[in-house]
């Protein structure tokens, strides 16, 4: 009978939760990737101006400095509120699903607007947050935590510490 010391199979389970944990972030990255990207094959595109700032109060927290007591607090993100006209002549209306602060852009501000013509209620702002930022923080989250937990699996092959027993 063998039996596995040092809790082996335990940093195995750990290891491999890891591997698993950053396949599936990697993934899901991708399939963002795949979105944008198809989004951006059939995009039109409009010149649209920002109309005005959608300040929503956003839950943030804080580890609180040297303590381990943790703050939540409320802060103020701006969403650009967009206005645009379609294809077809219609004047349209949207608010960006990416907000900041400090705002990224100021009412009046120019900026290029990305829709679908079969659905042009579907609109973005042409930008690297609004198109990028959620693949890259998926798939990059995902590439960090399996490519850690491929490098601990090879690293440790190999060195598993069979005991033998007899009875």
């Amino acid at each position: 009978m063998k039996v596995l010391t040092g809790g082996l199979g335990a940093r195995r389970w750990i290891v491999w939760g890891a591997i698993a944990f950053g396949a599936l972030f990697l993934g899901i990255g991708l399939v963002l990737t795949g979105m944008s990207v198809s989004f951006l094959a059939s995009a039109e595109h409009a010149r649209g101006t920002v109309v005005g700032l959608d300040w929503r109060y956003e839950q943030r927290s804080d580890s609180g400095g040297v303590s381990r007591t943790r703050r939540v607090r409320e802060e103020p993100v701006a969403y650009p509120v967009v206005e645009f006209v379609s294809a077809d002549g219609i004047r349209r209306t949207f608010r960006s699903d990416t907000g900041a602060n400090p705002p990224a852009h100021e009412e009046g501000d120019g900026v290029e607007v990305l829709y679908r013509a079969d659905s042009p209620e579907d609109a973005r702002i042409n930008g690297f947050a609004s198109l990028w930022l959620l693949p890259l923080v998926f798939g990059g989250i995902g590439l960090v935590i399996a490519g850690i937990g491929t490098g601990v699996a090879m690293a440790t092959r190999g060195r598993s510490r069979y005991v033998s027993t007899r009875r």
